[in-house]
């Protein structure tokens, strides 16, 4: 039995003038998988992105999203996807709750309340659905962001860099997030400059250079494109995001830990307590 890709692109290109963005991409991605697509600045990563979600028309090459052409059948693609940009698109005067809400009223869904209310406790926002999101931390913002995405259950979810601004514990946040929902089922397109990122969540890789798609893989199908590695002993030494979060902890809902170690805690030169 053949099953139709969460998203198939062939040969999709867009210039802006003389300026070639896109020159023929071809990617498919499987149902309930999480690609990330990796490129620098202007590869075309966030046009690629806009032109699924119907926000952009391709100069040539089709595109489907969920079985639907995105030049032919736009509403029927859009009935299909959500999308998270770069920025989080959240109602800062309202509270947590009054923004799913609204998003649930508008999209004329029945128990815009209880849809909210299973959206907070699934993001782990429910303490804080009382707050204006102005209260916010960056982290619980995009967690919102993801939450009103997933307003009608979309199977496909774009996230065009989703940690971009945002501190080490609140990329966690947006990670567990992420692994969450493609435990549950939903396809995640997500692009990223980050490349520890698209190692800890995407399923497949694809890498965006010079407007084509130049390798698409698993993280193992990737390594093997490098020559044999040289075995070597290193010693290890922490990165500064380790020690970061050793210090602080990695979630912020632990303000009892302190910043740093006490005196009667911190071990003397011969390895004892004080």
């Amino acid at each position: 039995m053949t099953t139709t890709p969460a998203i198939e692109i062939t040969g999709l290109t867009k210039s802006y003038g003389d300026h070639v963005v896109l020159a023929g991409v071809d990617l498919t991605v499987p149902v309930g998988a999480v690609v990330a697509l990796l490129g620098s600045n202007g590869a075309g990563k966030t046009t690629v992105v806009r032109i699924l979600a119907t926000l952009l028309r391709a100069d040539g090459g089709t595109a489907a999203v969920h079985g639907h052409d995105v030049a032919s059948r736009p509403q029927e693609v859009r009935e299909s996807i959500s999308l998270t940009g770069q920025f989080a698109a959240v109602d800062e005067v309202l509270t947590g709750r009054e923004n799913l809400v609204l998003v649930a009223t508008l999209r004329h869904l029945p128990d815009p309340r209880g849809i909210a209310e299973d959206l907070l406790a699934r993001f782990a926002l429910t303490e804080a659905a009382g707050r204006r999101v102005a209260t916010y931390s960056g982290g619980m913002r995009r967690r919102l962001d993801i939450a009103m995405s997933l307003i009608g259950d979309p199977p496909v979810l774009f996230l065009d860099e989703p940690t971009t601004g945002l501190d080490p514990q609140s990329r966690i946040e947006v990670w567990r997030t992420v692994r969450e929902l493609a435990d549950g089922g939903t396809t995640v397109l997500l692009t990223t400059q980050y490349l520890d990122e698209a190692e800890q969540l995407a399923d497949r890789i694809a890498i965006l250079h010079g407007g084509r798609i130049i390798a698409d893989g698993t993280l193992d199908e990737l390594e093997r494109l490098l020559p044999p590695a040289t075995v070597e002993y290193v010693e290890k030494r922490p990165t500064l995001e380790e020690i970061f979060l050793a210090i602080v902890g990695d979630r912020p809902d632990r303000p009892d830990r302190p910043d740093r170690p006490s005196q009667t805690d911190r071990p003397d030169r011969a390895g004892g307590a004080r």
